[in-house]
């Protein structure tokens, strides 16, 4: 089979304006960046807030492993099938990230027969969107350090800052800085730290505004700080929401492409599941549910990451529940979970060890790990699909095994998909179990259900997040911890939706945890308030926000030659 880049530079692309018209939005309605992008129009989105809305489907996953799942390659996969068989559908997912490009991904646009275009703009650069995010957080830094130096009227306690600097780029030796060393010309010496772009709060705020007017009043109501007398001070007191606005006015704009099969596609916003709220742009599913009857999105993650926050984060702030849940699986990861390759996570298996059969393995996982997927997100009331992201390797006792488990765990339906290798016509039997699905929930009218009411304290949300979906045992808060919580609580931010920031791998806070661990404690390392997103980020275990490169990163296979193509990348 060719390389993912191979299959993308023998795609032939058809001109964006024609990808926009058969969503039913005309060329001046969009903005090209180049022949085979656009950005949507700000007109064009206000006279489609109040359409009629379609349906929609989330694709999340089991607990990622070394080895992929297809998630995006599922959700791209299934937008093409969905076409082919007569459905009007598009998809829309989040941007790449260079941290994760550069770092172990090498690529986040898709694969194979089942990708969106043109892959390698998206994966470098695409429009700006990350660098507009990048700069907006860091004007706000620059604006408080060069605030505090001019006088500080604000009474900005220097280290209370809470506000750090961010950058799209896996660099851990970023993390934690000393900032204002050089005498006090160059400002006041304290400690800061960097995260990457996707975890910055400006990141999540671009993603659930909900219009140009949204965004701004989301950017002011951020708290960089304490002040000297202990009162929260916000971007608003800075004058600064105004400045962050005009960098994100582009950004704001969704991003129309195609897929390799001449599909719309939406791409919008890049926060990571494991240390934000990991889900595309509220404003690219409205205006996609408002010129399609079906849309297709993808949560970061497993389903305890991504696919949690979309329920309890984005759905309580878009008001948009899904209306079918597509649970991506492979056998491989089953067989990890399985204790094919050990009791911990980690080890990674030859080519031979992971393609060798062991249906054992797979019932054992699938038993444990899918079962707690399956049943978690069918206790929010919504129909779970299975879908088995097949393998050459795959074997039939394999497959077999897993969807009597899948069954047995409560999912409505199995189905076997071949995306990968076949695009579209891969995942026709994929299709047609989500469109019965969707046409039987609606039909039906049962109700979104979350685990806990919207105005629930913090601590009762965090604790019904871990006990029902994790089944830890309970949850220490740390002393440290304990005082920021206290602090937001008395600021009047204590009934704020928890993002949980831990390793995607478990569904406890230790990597090595495979299966479904269960009875442990859950330990809380820190509280960050993101008052302008509307939401309190719980720093589980030793979970960082600014990522490290791999012993050889991704990276270093990739080139350009002499006429500026790209050589060795994404496959």
């Amino acid at each position: 089979m060719p390389t993912d880049l191979e299959i993308a530079n023998a795609a032939t692309l058809e001109p964006i304006e024609a990808i926009a018209w058969k969503l039913g939005i005309s060329s001046t309605e969009i903005t090209p960046m180049g022949k085979s992008v656009a950005k949507i129009t700000w007109e064009a989105l206000k006279s489609r807030f109040n359409k009629p809305q379609g349906s929609l489907v989330l694709v999340t996953s089991v607990n990622p492993t070394p080895f992929g799942e297809g998630k995006t390659v599922t959700t791209i996969g299934l937008t093409q099938a969905l076409c082919q068989i007569g459905q009007s559908a598009t998809c829309v997912i989040r941007e790449p990230s260079m941290g994760p490009v550069f770092g172990i991904k090498g690529g986040a646009a898709g694969g194979g027969y089942s990708q969106v275009l043109p892959m390698e703009d998206i994966n470098l650069h695409f429009t700006g969107d990350l660098h507009a995010v990048t700069s907006a957080h860091n004007l706000l830094s620059a604006l408080i350090d060069n605030h505090i130096k001019q006088g500080n009227e604000c009474r900005i306690d220097p280290t209370r800052v809470s506000w750090p600097r961010v950058l799209d780029m896996n660099d851990r030796a970023l993390r934690d800085v000393v900032i204002g060393m050089g005498g006090p010309a160059n400002g006041q010496l304290r400690q800061d730290r960097f995260d990457i772009t996707a975890a910055s709060e400006v990141m999540a705020i671009l993603v659930l505004a909900s219009d140009y007017a949204n965004l701004k009043k989301r950017l002011g109501d951020i708290v960089i700080g304490e002040s000297i007398d202990g009162n929260p001070v916000k971007v608003t007191d800075l004058e600064a929401q105004g400045p962050m606005a005009l960098l994100l006015r582009n950004a704001f704009l969704p991003n129309l492409v195609q897929t390799l099969e001449g599909n719309p596609a939406f791409i919008h916003g890049g926060p990571f599941a494991n240390i934000a709220h990991g889900n595309s742009s509220i404003i690219a599913d409205k205006v996609a549910l408002g010129a399609a009857d079906i849309v297709v999105t993808e949560a970061g993650f497993g389903s305890d990451m991504g696919a949690e926050k979309f329920m309890h984060i984005k759905a309580a702030t878009s008001g948009k529940a899904p209306d079918c849940v597509v649970m991506n699986v492979t056998i491989r990861s089953m067989k990890l979970h399985g204790g094919a390759f050990g009791s911990r996570g980690g080890y990674r298996p030859t080519k031979d060890e992971l393609e060798t059969e062991d249906v054992e393995a797979v019932t054992t996982g699938a038993a444990t790990n899918l079962d707690r997927h399956i049943r978690n997100m069918a206790g929010f009331g919504i129909p779970v699909i299975v879908s088995i992201n097949k393998f050459t390797s795959d074997t039939d006792a394999e497959i077999a095994a897993l969807a009597d488990a899948a069954h047995a765990s409560g999912a409505r339906n199995v189905t076997v998909t071949e995306v990968h290798s076949n695009g579209g016509a891969g995942g026709k039997d994929l299709a047609n179990a989500v469109v019965t699905a969707v046409q039987d929930h609606v039909a039906a009218g049962r109700p979104f259900t979350p685990l806990f009411v919207n105005d629930a304290p913090i601590v009762e949300k965090m604790e019904a997040i871990a006990t029902r979906m994790y089944k830890a045992k309970d949850v220490q808060i740390e002393a440290k911890a304990k005082k920021q919580l206290d602090k937001i609580t008395a600021w009047g931010y204590g009934n704020l939706p928890v993002c949980m920031a831990k390793t995607q791998y478990s569904f406890s806070h230790d990597a090595g945890k495979l299966g479904a661990p269960s009875g442990f404690t859950l330990p809380v390392r820190e509280f960050r308030l993101n008052a302008g997103a509307g939401f309190v980020v719980a720093i589980l275990g030793n979970m960082m926000t600014m990522p490290g490169l791999p012993k050889r990163p991704a990276a270093l296979n990739m080139d350009m030659d002499d006429d500026g193509n790209q050589v060795g990348i994404f496959g």
